[in-house]
């Protein structure tokens, strides 16, 4: 039996990527608690369901309680505690696991009262130290948490690419479609290129779909920009259908510690893209053989080159990506040292 604990439910990408699909793929027993199983556990989502908080903390010290066999615990218990329930369900297992894959050290609760009140970076400290075993999602996070643990495995995000639709056709379309997935939170990140983006539509007449929130908050973008619902069945059908696709990230602290999950999933779909080269994501473009442009200037140019492209080179650009994608950065390929690493072969 493995008991996994995670702050979201299935509809939470970090706890979908980093525990569901993992489970999804073995055979063993294992009792998951998800928290209040919503997509998030921000302040405002957790104060409208005080009853399944309170059912959600009494099921964690429950679980402490039992003393599992095996814990895997990702990012946090919690988001009302200030890491000593984390602690204690460490403790109470006979071999345990913390898994995180955002700087979650850095994060000193900026924001809201409750955010101050119970900031990450103690928890993930405390989790780190408590723990048998750590999973890092990058190399930034793995060399932050071998300061403070002696047994640290990297993981990275992993992509399922046999569920994404495969880019057929590399002619670009009339006009060029841009594309872009991700949470409301992320969204902002598309500004910083705002220039480049209308540049695009100016010169081309090109469109920017956004799959995630339908709210419009982006300005001046929005004129140029297509919304489409998130869900699993439109990140899974649609990338393909992008000529292009962008991830612009700031070059901050925070941000250095993502797991570019973004750009795998974009080259799980075969489709050429173009992100910033902030922390793992200059190794990833790397390996897929895409260009990472840090001004706006270098962006508008990376964008005109990949969309004037031959439709040939651009091809070949998606199946390198593709198959980076399968081969280093698939479920299927990180399976085996995944099971080791929480103790399933134990």
């Amino acid at each position: 039996m493995i008991y996994a604990v995670t702050p979201y439910g299935r509809g939470g990408p970090s706890s979908r990527v980093r525990v569901y699909e993992w489970l999804d793929r073995i055979t063993e027993p294992r009792q998951v608690s998800g928290y209040i199983s919503h997509h998030n556990a921000a302040p405002a989502e957790v104060a409208r369901h005080p009853l399944a908080v309170l059912r959600a903390e009494r099921r964690l010290r429950r679980m402490a309680s039992e003393r599992p066999e095996r814990l895997l615990l990702h990012k946090e218990a919690s988001p009302l505690s200030r890491g000593a329930l984390e602690q204690r369900l460490l403790a109470s297992a006979a071999f345990a696991v913390y898994d995180f894959d955002d700087a979650l050290q850095w994060d000193r609760g900026e924001g809201s009262a409750m955010r101050r009140l119970a900031p990450k970076a103690p928890k993930a400290l405390a989790a780190v130290r408590h723990a048998d075993r750590v999973i890092a999602g990058n190399p930034i996070l793995a060399e932050w948490a071998a300061e403070h643990s002696g047994d640290v495995v990297l993981i990275p995000s992993c992509v399922a690419p046999e569920r994404y639709a495969v880019k057929e056709s590399y002619a670009v379309s009339d006009p060029p479609r841009l594309g872009w997935v991700g949470s409301a939170d992320s969204e902002p990140y598309l500004e910083a290129i705002a220039p480049a983006l209308e540049e695009a539509h100016r010169r081309s007449g090109a469109r920017l779909t956004l799959i995630g929130t339908t709210v419009q908050r982006l300005g001046r973008l929005e004129r140029l920009i297509d919304r489409v619902a998130w869900s699993e069945h439109a990140q899974h059908e649609m990338l393909a259908g992008f000529d292009l696709a962008v991830a612009p990230v700031p070059d901050e602290l925070y941000e250095r510690g993502k797991s570019g999950y973004k750009l795998l999933q974009y080259a799980a779909a075969g489709t050429p893209l173009i992100a910033s080269p902030v922390g793992v994501n200059r190794d990833i473009l790397a390996e897929l053989g895409m260009p990472g442009p840090e001004s706006v200037a270098e962006w508008g140019e990376a964008i005109a080159t990949l969309l004037e492209e031959a439709a040939e080179d651009r091809a070949e650009r998606g199946r390198r990506a593709r198959g980076v994608a399968q081969e280093r950065y698939s479920f299927d390929a990180w399976l085996p040292r995944w099971r080791a690493a929480v103790g399933l072969d134990r």
